[in-house]
């Protein structure tokens, strides 16, 4: 989970996304911009980019496929669109956190819980977002918001640096090592609700009633956090 809206932390670094789609799309009624949308996330959501079918999505939006060209050059337009979206989506979920008040471990604690309600609130989306971070979309990765990764590292730099000030995190931890094991957390919390696979897998490693137990699963990531950032 990229953080978009840590706009709270310099509005100035926010990531200027291209427009992959036309400006037809932008002239038709949100209604029809919903049902395109909704039938490309649930076409890429289930098969992939590679698989995925423009055609499929274009039956399934109830348009042509001449429209759906009037509104996408291509394919890869359509599903560079659809990850914008779910930026857009995400913010809407951090815009409602305070990130401005309380120490790192009260903020990495609302990032944490956001995900979780991004993860379970908008599963295909994160389905998506999964499937953009494998090798075989490597060719889209000058298209995609790699500037998200820099501000987030900065950001959760700057939480540690803070935290190390305050007496709240061990002198001697490496702020970029550190930064680099939140983001982990935060990023494999957010997949473990992307698919069946990493279901199972935190059901093996966290158990079985602690995966049904949000609150139970927050607590115990936080637990850890504070171990390892904590001074002896």
């Amino acid at each position: 989970m990229k953080w978009a809206a840590l706009t709270q932390f310099d509005t100035n670094k926010t990531p200027k996304h291209e427009r992959f789609y036309k400006d037809a799309f932008d002239k038709i009624s949100s209604q029809k911009r919903d049902r395109i949308l909704s039938a490309a996330i649930t076409e890429f959501s289930k098969k992939g980019f590679n698989a995925a079918n423009i055609n499929v999505i274009a039956k399934n939006a109830d348009i042509s496929i001449g429209s759906m060209y009037n509104y996408f050059a291509s394919k890869e337009d359509l599903y560079l669109t659809l990850i914008d979206y779910g930026y857009q989506l995400l913010e809407s979920v951090i815009s409602r956190i305070d990130l401005s008040k309380g120490n790192i471990f009260d903020k990495l604690e609302k990032l944490l819980r956001a995900a979780q309600e991004y993860s379970r609130n908008y599963p295909e989306i994160n389905q998506i977002y999964l499937d953009i971070s494998t090798e075989g979309l490597a060719h889209l990765s000058d298209k995609l918001s790699l500037k998200m990764e820099s501000i987030s590292a900065i950001y959760y730099r700057s939480l540690i640096g803070k935290a190390k000030e305050e007496g709240l995190a061990s002198p001697d931890i490496d702020p970029h090592i550190a930064s680099f094991c939140i983001d982990n957390i935060i990023m494999m919390l957010q997949f473990s609700y992307a698919s069946q696979y990493y279901r199972e897998r935190m059901r093996i490693f966290a158990g079985e009633k602690t995966v049904e137990d949000d609150d139970a699963i927050i607590d115990g990531i936080m637990k850890f956090i504070r171990k390892a950032l904590s001074p002896e």
